[in-house]
């Protein structure tokens, strides 16, 4: 469900590798559930390959040099909501129920989108002075009750949209770590791209991630060491054996479930899993990166969107390779420290180590 093309993807919460395990080991209602997942993904997959892909700009700072941080309020605010219902239709995006400033609608899911959609407005622009998803206010679009029962929510390249959930495998779906990653898909996407293929693909989910768990720190004011670090807490049915769909701080550990099968992220470079399920693991390999930020947070202390957030979002807008491997990235993050907080600081050793501690020389 979450593959897609490289230059153009389709995001979703739920990996295609959890969805062919349900495929294989659920009841006759379950295999076709997950059979239509799969199937339905294919064919939004290849209408977004038929896209001309969507441009890829950068929202501040000089592409060839590290900058420190523009200063925060620089910004105007251009927040601008708009929720519609599906009405458990496949067409996007469905009818429009709630608008920038209007009243709470009652529809419990309407307006969890609608105050979750602000949330992460709220923290890229008062964390990084960044102004919507694009840096340029570009409107906040979400559906919620899309299709019947549907067991996932994803980015499209243009808008949120949200599954109810059967109640049983998948349910809460509209959960803010949820929310916050798949609204960064879209952060990655208008700041220059992650070809979303083998490792740049496993960085682009991974900062999605790092992302959406920030927005889920931030909201709740919890530090580095107060935090669960999972992405999708609550998003698990009731009678699956998990307590996410991923944990930053100890991948490989997230649920393990007769019918889901075992979490199979690994948090070291020595466990790296060579597939070409999920254009090569994207969804899998991105546990070593993500285990990387979490380290790098523990041994910095203090909150996770203060040094090591502006750390990982300067690499980011200043990355410039779409195609960039893993230790791309890691010596991308030691020369924004450096760029940040001058040579010698303590911010560069500590991500240095951090990386190190993955099996990932910076």
């Amino acid at each position: 469900m979450c593959e897609g093309c490289r230059r153009n993807p389709f995001h979703c919460i739920v990996p295609p590798h959890m969805l062919r395990v349900i495929e294989m080991r659920g009841d006759e209602a379950q295999t076709e559930m997950a059979r239509a997942l799969l199937s339905q993904g294919r064919k939004i997959r290849e209408e977004r390959c038929a896209l001309t892909a969507t441009p890829m700009v950068r929202t501040r700072g000089d592409p060839e040099t590290f900058a420190a941080p523009a200063f925060l309020g620089a910004a105007e605010r251009h927040l601008s909501r708009a929720i519609h219902d599906g009405e458990s239709k496949a067409s996007l995006p469905g009818r429009l129920v709630r608008s920038e400033g209007q009243d709470a609608s009652g529809d419990a899911a309407v307006d969890a989108a609608y105050d979750g959609a602000g949330t992460v407005y709220d923290f890229y622009f008062d964390t990084f002075g960044r102004d919507s998803i694009d840096g340029q206010g570009m409107a906040l679009v979400s559906t919620v009750h899309h299709r019947r029962k549907f067991n996932n929510a994803f980015w499209d390249g243009r808008q949120m949209a949200y599954g109810d959930g059967d109640g049983q495998i998948f349910s809460n779906l509209i959960e803010t770590s949820v929310i916050g990653h798949e609204m960064t898909h879209g952060v990655v996407q208008f700041s220059g791209g992650l070809e979303y293929q083998g490792q740049s693909g496993a960085l682009n989910e991974s900062f999605a991630d790092v992302f959406g768990s920030m927005v889920r720190q931030h909201a709740e004011g919890t530090d580095v060491y107060a935090s669960d670090w999972l992405i999708g807490k609550g998003v698990l049915g009731p009678e699956i054996d998990g307590v996410a769909l991923r944990s930053m701080k100890m991948p490989g550990t997230a649920y393990s479930d007769a019918l889901i099968g075992q979490d199979p992220q690994p948090w070291h470079m020595d466990l790296y899993v060579n597939t070409q399920d999920d254009n090569g693991g994207v969804h899998i390999n991105s546990g070593i990166p993500n285990h990387a930020f979490c380290l790098c947070c523990l041994l910095m202390g203090g909150n996770s969107w203060e040094a090591p957030g502006q750390i990982w979002y300067q690499t980011m807008q200043q990355l410039n390779n779409p195609f960039a491997s893993f230790a791309d990235w890691a010596i991308g993050t030691v020369q924004a420290a450096l760029a940040i907080h001058g040579v010698g600081s303590r911010e560069a050793m500590l991500v240095r180590r951090a990386w190190k501690l993955v099996g990932i020389p910076a």
